[in-house]
């Protein structure tokens, strides 16, 4: 049971990772459009 539960934290801290990466990467895309028009956002595939 232990190591399910080991599982599901390792899944939940590279989700974490992955979100804090986007969110940086998001950050870093506003933050250069005020300096340099950006292209069209492509549609999400939601």
């Amino acid at each position: 049971m232990s190591e399910t539960q080991d599982e599901k934290k390792a899944r939940l801290a590279q989700a974490l990772r992955d979100n804090l990466r986007r969110r940086k990467a998001q950050s870093r895309d506003v933050a250069r459009e005020g300096t340099e028009p950006a292209p069209a956002p492509e549609p999400s595939k939601d």
